[in-house]
């Protein structure tokens, strides 16, 4: 039975909650509007009015086809060039969903993203519709199949991993750019020392460029050897200016709820380094420049008002 435009406004409706749950299970813009989309297509060939609960059955269709997608992307990036990391965006993008409170906001935060890469498809589901949507055990059970006591089991395993690989403390968008300020004043002064301060003993810092642009495999670690990356980072050479066509303008941003630093050429953003803090100063630096992971960023900054960019690196 074809459906009526009130079963596709009902769909509609639920297309912002439905992206920001596959957003949190693939750590992807683009593969969560495919999962979106598959779902409609399983909306449209249904008999629609013979679903109790519309809400419940896209979100059981939705995550499943994620579970499907999280066990193929595993092997995908067995091959995949140098380090993987997610998908940022930017701060106000409607696919970061709920961040009523701090449980929401960290559970789509840059830092928990890339955690969550360690848990199981089982784990990451529980973990995202318990945490992020505070769906009940019983409603998660019935849509994963399993049992209540089981959803609980899961969620409790997946808290553990998360919590054990963090400690990030939660930050407003003035201290955010506070931060971000002085780690560029700190990166520009061609000084190793003050951005060894800024730093936690055991910081490190790691980039995804997926083959398309350069981005050391492997992490750097500890405080000193994070400060020279930095400080090499933004030292200008006309080799950088080659690979990223033009001097980037360097912005304060937020992406995920953290403080972050966005750099665009011409623009488009070319990366997005997101910086993980800590009581004890900043603990780790992500860096996304792999150009597939940035067009929706593109997009998101076009339409934005960002001021005047903080510096001109390169």
């Amino acid at each position: 039975m074809p459906l009526t435009m009130s079963d596709v406004d009902r769909f509609e409706a639920s297309i912002p909650r439905l992206q920001a749950i596959a957003y949190r299970l693939l750590g992807s813009s683009s593969e969560a509007e495919d999962a979106v989309q598959d779902t409609f297509l399983r909306w449209q060939a249904a008999d629609v009015d013979r679903i109790e609960v519309p809400e419940a059955w896209l979100t059981k269709v939705l995550t499943n086809l994620c579970l499907n997608q999280l066990t193929s992307a595993r092997a995908r990036r067995e091959t995949y060039v140098g380090q993987w990391l997610p998908e940022p965006l930017l701060a106000g993008d409607p696919m970061l969903g709920p961040a009523d409170t701090a449980e929401q906001r960290e559970s789509v935060s840059y830092a928990v993203l890339t955690l969550m890469e360690r848990l199981s498809p089982n784990e990451r589901a529980v973990y995202v519709l318990r945490e992020a949507f505070g769906y009940p055990h019983g409603e998660i059970a019935e849509i994963l199949d399993i049992t209540e006591a089981a959803s609980q089991q899961i969620f409790h395993r997946a808290k553990k991993h998360i919590a054990d690989g963090k400690a990030r403390t939660e930050i407003d968008d003035a201290a955010a750019r506070r931060i971000v300020e002085e780690f560029l004043a700190a990166a520009t002064t061609g000084r190793t020392e003050p951005l060894v301060r800024l730093l936690t003993a055991d910081a490190f810092s790691i980039g995804d460029g997926g083959g398309k642009v350069p981005a050391r495999a492997t992490a750097f670690e500890g405080a000193l050897a994070v400060a020279k990356f930095m400080r090499g980072l933004f030292k200008p050479s006309e080799a950088k200016r080659a690979i990223v066509g033009g001097s980037p303008d360097i912005y304060a941003t937020t992406a995920n709820g953290e403080p972050a630093i966005v750099a665009v050429v011409d623009g488009r953003v070319i990366g997005i380094l997101c910086l993980e803090i800590t009581a004890d100063g900043i603990a780790a630096f992500r860096n996304q420049v792999n150009p597939d992971k940035l067009d929706r960023a593109t997009q998101r900054w076009a339409a934005a008002d960002h001021g005047e960019p903080l510096i001109r690196a390169f």
